[in-house]
């Protein structure tokens, strides 16, 4: 059994930073294109960042520029690092594994991430 465990949610203020990080259970890792999503109250769960097992990243518009995405594959850990935060930016964040070979993918429980003065 996979398991992905996020952790670093929390309460941040307007301009805060926050980094987010998701252990794999185990080495599924390095085979996996790794991802962050997030799920505001209402509305559709939606791609923040993606990396995959080459480095190549991706960037949802509404974070480019303000959000990091890194891995340590001898961690099995994926970062998400998160700076310049909105409110719009308040959601639950889900990390999510693809392992590249077959196509089975992993979701983590979720951390919620809070940003209100």
């Amino acid at each position: 059994q996979v398991q992905l465990v996020e952790s670093g949610g929390g309460l941040v203020q307007p301009g805060g930073s926050l980094r987010l990080s998701c252990t794999a259970s185990r080495s599924i890792f390095s085979i996996s294109n790794m991802g962050w999503y997030r799920q505001a109250p209402g509305k559709q769960r939606e791609l923040v960042a993606q990396i995959s097992t080459s480095m190549t990243r991706t960037y949802a518009d509404s974070v480019e520029g303000r959000c990091t995405i890194s891995r340590d594959n001898g961690l099995n850990t994926v970062y998400l690092q998160l700076n310049s935060l909105k409110p719009e930016d308040t959601a639950v964040y889900y990390c999510h594994a693809v392992i590249i070979t077959s196509r089975n993918d992993y979701w983590g429980q979720g951390t919620q991430v809070t940003v209100s003065s």
